[in-house]
């Protein structure tokens, strides 16, 4: 609630609108990514806030894909909050977590963590455009989005996200059979 307050008594003229347009344009994409991940509306919009009122903090001239950088941080606030409600949980001592389902076993924590690595090294691996490609793309941004996000010409979209999932899709499979 401060950095809101904060906004409000000290707009500065430099930052006031192009933050305020770059709010319009894109919270409605990072609270759709967040609901995506969080499977819930509200938090995902309370998340959303979270990650504006980080870029708010941040100087925009500093940052130059503004797209990639609310996508990884909206990611990055909807994972971090799931990880602290599965902490809650187990520190609750309750067996189901939020939504009904029951807390998974130990080995398939272990192998859907082991698959969350293999995921997470294959897209390391991948350069800076074909992450932030991959990541927008599953996280529902559209192609034009996708263009104006990373500025490319909106025709190579395709092509570069087809290269993108087949290079993934290549450092996935060798890991995995690395691990084999």
């Amino acid at each position: 609630m401060e950095g809101y307050a904060r906004m409000a008594e000290h707009p500065s003229p430099q930052t006031a609108p192009p933050f305020q347009d770059v709010f319009t344009n894109y919270y409605a994409q990072v609270v759709r990514q967040i609901t995506r991940i969080t499977r819930d509306q509200a938090t995902a919009e309370d998340l959303a806030q979270d990650v504006f009122l980080k870029l708010y903090d941040q100087d925009l001239r500093e940052i130059e894909n503004l797209g990639g950088w609310l996508t990884q941080a909206g990611i990055y606030a909807a994972y971090n909050h799931l990880r602290s409600e599965r902490r809650r949980a187990s520190r609750d001592g309750q067996q189901e977590l939020p939504g009904g389902t029951l807390e998974p076993s130990t080995e398939e924590r272990w192998l859907k963590q082991e698959e969350i690595e293999a995921v997470r090294e294959a897209l390391t691996a991948l350069g800076e455009r074909d992450r932030v490609l991959l990541l927008m793309k599953y996280s529902g941004y559209n192609y034009q989005e996708l263009a104006q996000a990373t500025s490319i010409d909106s025709g190579s979209v395709g092509t570069l996200l087809a290269r993108a999932r087949r290079k993934f899709r290549d450092l996935y499979q060798r890991k995995r059979e690395g691990d084999r």
